[in-house]
């Protein structure tokens, strides 16, 4: 008897529907991807549905809440398989935790068992997977509901297990003062809109838009000086829509392009690593770099578009009258392709984990917040050795560029072509060290990103250890840090 051929390239990796296989060979793209994309174009339809006719006028909280939570669930299980498992075991622990344990501790609880099972996963996928760049897998829907189910318990926390003198104002706004119910629970973790891939999201904020309050509650935040704002029509979403998703188009077709052109295992050939100088290879290090971008940028615009399709994630009204509806915005391109420093770059990258980060680790430890932020990104992302190579030197620069910020930047402010060469040069420097810095973080392994720091001289290492040895921080560009609490907000305003 002939032996059985082996499955196709395209779904090998595949544990969730394969109903989709046929469009997968047709279009070359695995299988796992196509699912995902399916589900984020059956979202977007079924949003449009969800805020037109399950709209909260029409409809109560708790339909709204099922309705978001099965589809979700269906969705996990369609791109999935039975490694959707891992989300609903994780899910049920976490709320054990929420409804048993007490205010003091239920955030370090959470916390440890929500990283802690993530990593038993990130680290079993290293013996089922190959080393290197994969398809789309249940890691990142667990990532997402890991951030979630971390910032809900430290804001319950907030609101049970402090005083709200002790609170910066930020934790005073979001601080839960009851715990969620179980379907409150589950739709935040589960809803469609996010499941899949994000962003995370405030519990309040959340609720706020299930129940209808969400527009009056931003337009109050952000507007609250304009008392005509309950006249205001309900804004629409579909300019936002429409703009998200021609982003989305175009970063689709720069990665079936450009990112296919220039793939970052060029950066671990031997013209590269051996015969190239180290000019070809630093700009060809920055133009594989730049193409790795438009995936990120097509799967975070288009789950924004998801959110705001539903009628979620509007943010106030600007100075100008307009809308906005960047509240749940997980990048600005136009911020990044023009940062001038490593962290107005890292400001407008992935801004909702970054502010996850904020919450639960950068306010709240007491020594070395960076360093701890930068492990907890690292450990969150995953443990391939890339994403440690790329965090810990990111630590390095981070803290170079802020000491070259604040030792040089005051004398290039004296006239404008000064000012213009600056911000040219700084650019330039920027755009160049994140390139550097994220260049482990996309190959993962150890071997190549070795290989590539050693062919590069751990030039940008050598240059950060030196500024920060002879240009030091000064002390008042750590006052930035401290928070203010929400009672000294309140004195400047009566004052």
């Amino acid at each position: 008897m002939a032996p059985e051929p082996p499955p196709p390239r395209a779904s090998y990796r595949t544990t969730g529907s394969t109903c989709l296989h046929p469009l997968s060979e047709f279009l070359g793209i695995p299988l796992d991807q196509v699912n995902f994309v399916a589900c984020q174009l059956f979202a977007l339809l079924a949003a449009l549905w969800f805020r037109l006719y399950l709209h909260p006028a029409k409809s109560s909280s708790a339909v709204r809440h099922a309705f978001a939570t099965i589809l979700g669930t269906y969705f996990v299980i369609f791109c999935f398989g039975w490694y959707s498992v891992h989300l609903f075991v994780l899910v049920l622990m976490c709320y054990g935790i929420m409804v048993t344990s007490s205010v003091s501790s239920i955030h370090r609880y959470t916390f440890f068992v929500a990283m802690g099972y993530l990593t038993i996963c990130h680290i079993s996928r290293i013996y089922i997977f190959h080393y290197g760049v994969l398809t789309t897998d249940f890691s990142g829907p667990l990532m997402i509901i890991t951030q979630k189910i971390t910032t809900l318990a430290f804001q319950v926390h907030d609101g049970l297990g402090r005083r709200a003198e002790d609170l910066s104002a930020e934790q005073h706004r979001l601080a839960i003062k009851v715990k969620p119910s179980f379907l409150e629970y589950l739709s935040y973790l589960l809803n469609f809109m996010s499941v899949i891939a994000g962003p995370c999201n405030h519990f309040k904020d959340y609720v706020a838009f299930i129940e209808g309050r969400h527009t009056h509650m931003k337009l109050l935040e952000v507007n609250g000086k304009h008392k005509d704002f309950h006249s205001l029509p309900e804004p629409s979403p579909t300019g936002a829509v429409m703009h998200k998703l021609c982003v989305t188009l175009v970063s689709l077709l720069l990665f079936l392009t450009l990112t296919r052109t220039f793939p970052v295992t060029c950066l671990a050939e031997d013209w590269f690593v051996q015969k190239a100088d180290f000019p070809t290879r630093l700009c060809y290090l920055y133009v594989v770099m730049q193409a790795s971008k438009p995936k990120y940028y097509f799967a975070w615009t288009l789950a924004d578009a998801v959110n705001n399709a539903a009628g979620f994630g509007f943010s106030g009204m600007d100075k100008d009258g307009r809308c906005c509806w960047d509240l749940l915005s997980n990048l600005n391109i136009w911020k990044i392709e023009t940062a001038t420093s490593f962290k107005m770059y890292l400001e407008n990258w992935n801004i909702q984990t970054a502010a996850w980060l904020k919450c639960v680790c950068y306010e709240r430890v007491p020594w070395c917040p960076t360093m701890l932020t930068f492990i907890l990104s690292a450990l969150w992302h995953g443990v391939y050795p890339g994403y440690y190579f790329t965090f810990l030197t990111g630590v390095l620069v981070t803290l170079a560029a802020r000491a070259v910020r604040n030792n040089c930047r005051h004398h290039f402010l004296s006239s404008k072509a000064l000012k213009c060469v600056y911000d040219l040069v700084t650019w330039a420097v920027t755009q160049l060290a994140v390139s550097y810095t994220v260049a482990p973080f996309v190959m993962l392994a150890a071997e190549p990103t070795l290989s590539l720091y050693t062919s590069m001289y751990f030039y940008l290492h050598i240059i950060s250890l030196l500024i920060i040895l002879f240009l030091p921080i000064k002390p008042q560009a750590h006052l930035q840090r401290q928070p203010q609490t929400a009672n000294s907000v309140n004195k400047k305003k009566t004052d």
